[in-house]
Formats: C-alpha cells, sequence, structure tokens
C-alpha cells in the first residue's frame, strides 16, 4: 500500500518514506507512529491511542512520546510551530491534516507511481528561523594551488564569525556549511536543507602575497543574485579585506544594521598574519577528526602562540586538543596533560574576555579534561552572551550540562547547535550527548535509539559505543548490548569499570553509577 501526501509517498509494504524521488532514513518506531496518523487521519488520536498502537502498551513518558512525534515532523518537513501535515490538538492529541491519496500495487518489483515535482527535493527540509538566516558556503580556490585551500576556508571562517555577532542574525556554523565543499549546488536546495534565507558564496585568489576575494549573496528562495562585489589587497590587509565583505553582506541583509554591530564583527583574533597563518592550518587540522591531525593541529596552535603570546583563540583551540585525548584514550601523563589543559584554558579566558571561541573552547577544556565543571560552564556561558549563533558554543554547553546533571537542559543546548549546524561533521557527537541525557533520566529506549544514531555518523566514537553498549543492557537487551562491549574491548581494551572515571566527569554519583551499572551488565571488566 502507497500513501501519498504533499511531496511524499509513504511505502507501508516496504516500510519507506521518500520525499521527491529520495529515501528519507527514520526510524522503525518513527515510521509506525506517521503511519498511524496517517492511517487515522479522520479523527484525532489521543496520547493513549498512540501508546496502545505503537508502544504496545508498554508505559511511555511524555517527554518520549514529544520526542518522537517531533522526530516524525521533522521526517516530513514539518515542525511545530507551522504543523502543516501533523496539528497539536490542545488536551485531546494529534491529528494529520495533509491531503492524502493511496494506491495499492502488488508484487515487490512493480515500481510505485511517481510523485509529481517541479524540480528534485532534498533529503532534509527545515523551516525558516523567525529571524534573517545566512549560510556562508566554502569560497572557491582559484589559484589551483590545494596548499591554498586552508587559506580560503579561513576567510569563509572570519566571516561566519563576524555575521555570527550579530544577535538579530540566524547563521549556519562553519561544520555545516563546510559539507557542501568541493560540490556543485543548487542554491535554493542549500536553503532548504539548512533552513536559509540566504546563501553567501565567493571564490578567494592567493597570488604570491596579493589577495583577491569575491563574494555574491543570493536569495535562497528564488535564486536571485541580491549583492556581488569584489575586494583586493595584500595578505598584509588581509583582516581588512574580511571587514569589507563581511560590513557589505550584513549591510544588504538588514540596512537598519547600527555601525557598532559593524564594528564588533570587525574584531580581529590577531594582528600577525604568520600567527593566524598557523592557526587556520591548526584549525584545518582539527576537522579531520583523527589522532594524527590532531596532535599536528595542537602542534599549529603552540607555534601560533609563540608568535603571538596574547593570541586567545589558538590557546582555546590548544586546550580543546586535550578534549580530543581524553575522550579517546591518548592520554600519557594525565597530571600534566591536565594541568596544561588548565594552564591554556585560564590563560584562553584571560586574553578572550570578548572571544565567544575562546571562551568556549577553554571553558569546554577546563570542564571535562580538568574537571571543574563550574568555572568551564561559567566561560561558556559568557561565550553564549557574546555569541548566540555559535553553534560550538551550544554544544560545549549540551555537554557540560550533562555531567552537571541537568539533562533536559543539555537536550536543548544539544537541539541548538544541531539546528544551528544540522550537517555538521561533528553531530554524532551532539547526538551522543543526547544520548548520554537521556540515559541519566532513566530514558533507556531513547537513550539507545540517539547512540545508534551517533554510532552510524562515527562508527569509531568510543563514547557512542560506550553508549549503546550502556542503554541495551539497562533496557534489557543484553545480546545488542553484549556486542556492542565486544567491538568497544577491541578498540578501548584498557577500558574498565575502576578508570571509567577517567572518561567522565560526572558531579552526580547516581549518575556515575547508572552510566557504569550499565556497561558493567554489558560486560566491561571491572
Amino acid at each position: 500500500m502507497l500513501l501519498f501526501f504533499d511531496d511524499h509517498t509513504l511505502d507501508i509494504d516496504r516500510r519507506e518514506l521518500s520525499r521527491g524521488s529520495k529515501r528519507i532514513e527514520i526510524e522503525p518506531q518513527v515510521f509506525d507512529l506517521l503511519v498511524y496518523l496517517v492511517q487515522n487521519r479522520d479523527g484525532v488520536v489521543s496520547k493513549d491511542d498512540l501508546v496502545k498502537a505503537v508502544w504496545k502498551g508498554r508505559i511511555v513518558s511524555d517527554s518520549a512520546l514529544s520526542s518522537r512525534i517531533t522526530a516524525v515532523r521533522h521526517a516530513i518537513g514539518d515542525d511545530g510551530e507551522q504543523q502543516r501535515l501533523i496539528r497539536t490538538v490542545p488536551r485531546r492529541g494529534f491529528r494529520f491534516v495533509g491531503a492524502v491519496t493511496t494506491s495499492g500495487y502488488g508484487g515487490p518489483a512493480k515500481t510505485p507511481p511517481p510523485v509529481a515535482s517541479p524540480e528534485p527535493m532534498p533529503s532534509l527540509t527545515l523551516a525558516l528561523p523567525d529571524k534573517p538566516s545566512i549560510v556562508v558556503l566554502p569560497f572557491r580556490n582559484i589559484g589551483g594551488d590545494a596548499e591554498q585551500e586552508y587559506f580560503a576556508d579561513g576567510i569563509v571562517e572570519e566571516i561566519i564569525t563576524g555575521l555570527s555577532r550579530v544577535r538579530w542574525l540566524f547563521v549556519i556554523a562553519r561544520n555545516s556549511s563546510f559539507t557542501y565543499k568541493g560540490r556543485a549546488v543548487d542554491v535554493r536546495q542549500v536553503g532548504r536543507e539548512l533552513g536559509v534565507r540566504y546563501v553567501l558564496g565567493g571564490s578567494v585568489r592567493k597570488s604570491a602575497n596579493q589577495a583577491r576575494i569575491a563574494g555574491e549573496l543570493i536569495d535562497a528562495s528564488n535564486g536571485r543574485t541580491l549583492w556581488a562585489d569584489r575586494f583586493e589587497g595584500t595578505l598584509d590587509d588581509i583582516f581588512d579585506l574580511q571587514d569589507k565583505v563581511t560590513a557589505s553582506v550584513v549591510g544588504v541583509i538588514a540596512p537598519r544594521l547600527e555601525q557598532a554591530e559593524i564594528e564588533r564583527a570587525k574584531r580581529k583574533p590577531t594582528d600577525i598574519p604568520d600567527a593566524y597563518d598557523l592557526f587556520l592550518r591548526g584549525m584545518a587540522g582539527v576537522h579531520q577528526l583523527t589522532n594524527e591531525a590532531n596532535g599536528e593541529a595542537m602542534r599549529y596552535f603552540c607555534r601560533a602562540i609563540e608568535l603571538d603570546s596574547e593570541f586567545a583563540s589558538a590557546y582555546g583551540m590548544a586546550a580543546y586538543c586535550y578534549i580530543w585525548r581524553k575522550a579517546n584514550g591518548l592520554m600519557i601523563d594525565r597530571v600534566q596533560e591536565i594541568t596544561e589543559t588548565a594552564r591554556l584554558a585560564r590563560r584562553a579566558v584571560e586574553l578572550g574576555r570578548d572571544d565567544a571561541v575562546a571562551l568556549a573552547r577553554g571553558g569546554h577544556a577546563f570542564a571535562y579534561v580538568v574537571g571543574d565543571l563550574d568555572d568551564g560552564a561559567a566561560w561558556i556561558d559568557r561565550a553564549l552572551v557574546l555569541n548566540p549563533n555559535l553553534a560550538l558554543a551550544w554544544y560545549a554547553s549540551g555537554l557540560v550540562r550533562v555531567y552537571l546533571g541537568e539533562p533536559d537542559i543539555a537536550i536543548e543546548h544539544l537541539a541548538q547547535a544541531m539546528r544551528l549546524s544540522p550537517v555538521d561533521p561533528e553531530t554524532g557527537r551532539m547526538q551522543a550527548g543526547i544520548a548520554t541525557a537521556h540515559l541519566l533520566s532513566g530514558r533507556y529506549d531513547e537513550a539507545s535509539s540517539w547512540a545508534q544514531r551517533a554510532l552510524r555518523e562515527q562508527p569509531s566514537h568510543l563514547t557512542s559505543i560506550r553508549l549503546v553498549a550502556a542503554s541495551s543492557a539497562l533496557a534489557g537487551r543484553l545480546d545488542e548490548a553484549r556486542k556492542a562491549m565486544e567491538r568497544l574491548r577491541r578498540i578501548d581494551p584498557a577500558l574498565r569499570i575502576s578508570n571509567l572515571k577517567d572518561r567522565l566527569p560526572f558531579r552526580r554519583p547516581q549518575d556515575f553509577g547508572r552510566y557504569a551499572e550499565g556497561l558493567r551488565k554489558a560486560g566491561l571488566p571491572e
């Protein structure tokens, strides 16, 4: 049986959901919930009806049901504000209000009838925020020298940072925008996939000591160019070039922008070009997400600090590199490395009182590596005051809230990070944070579901494997838990219950106890 609504096809027999010609990944329980809502669209479906039909009468918390309804809406491009397809009926339940047509077809090889669509649709559609929204795509490196890729990427990162400081502007994070690097894209599709109204693209040509930056601002709803300009200068004046591009783009999007906000967007991380060059190389290494690249990145950041002893962001990023070392069991001299992390993080905060990146990275490292959750959280909170569009700060805040024993707040902050950076290469880590929060709240099925999603994003992520093992064991699925534990012990053979606290700085003893009990049931030795 096929059900057609909006531009979607719901194939009940094959248990597939498609938008246009593209299949949408959807969890089995979420699929069942969608089918039930669509099939019972003639009336309002109560929460009890859903629990009985989808969960077979098991006890389900309101938050778990709410998260599943949200997942259904996300899968079909709806949300709780628009409610185009799924409407919440206060105190009664939910109703599917989209127009539905049906078709039956027999035999596994028969192709379902096509859905009329004027153009290919993306696999993900997000609603526009309630304020101006923009994504800055990676600029093309016209020079042809692959060694200069980091330079072009750095230009874009600085423009993103500058725009993000404008509080009323919704800016997609760097990690999501850079998933389009090297791809030919349709700006209208990008707008739909990331939920933004404006797309900024451009190119960088670097030759000897000369640089030329070209930018083009496009309305993603219709593909119309709103602004285009070109800037030239020497590398000694590269910050001035970045300032010009940032100020021009902001001025086009909102002419009412006050000059003070433009000036805030011009803040420079360092006045020493060579130090900045090393910083960009380090950032390129961090984003590779490997042990080797992380070590190389740390060396770049330390060399940048040698050239500019007041480079706050370099201190913050050097401290952040130790998070990777601790999370992956790479620390050799724990006492020395924790001491060094504390030094770097404190220096980042001292020098970067108005640098959101330095505060967020330094605070994250201070909380996770050093174990000072209160100061780390306070620094991250300051970063969010300075830059409420900084996805990495929401991400850091969410993880620290987990360790502080505030799982519901953690989930909200991690969800905001994913909204600001919806196709982030580090999405798996954000999902793992949500899984941990659900686990600490006793929602083991939800924890397992999020952990599995995180593991699909990053198959070798140790935290996600641990979470699959612990949550599955606590949910009573011991076979699944033991398989995950076998995988974990192959990758991380030194892990024991006795040294688990070296990885997890939980404040509340009951949180550590619950997590450890799950791993113990899954088979982790004492």
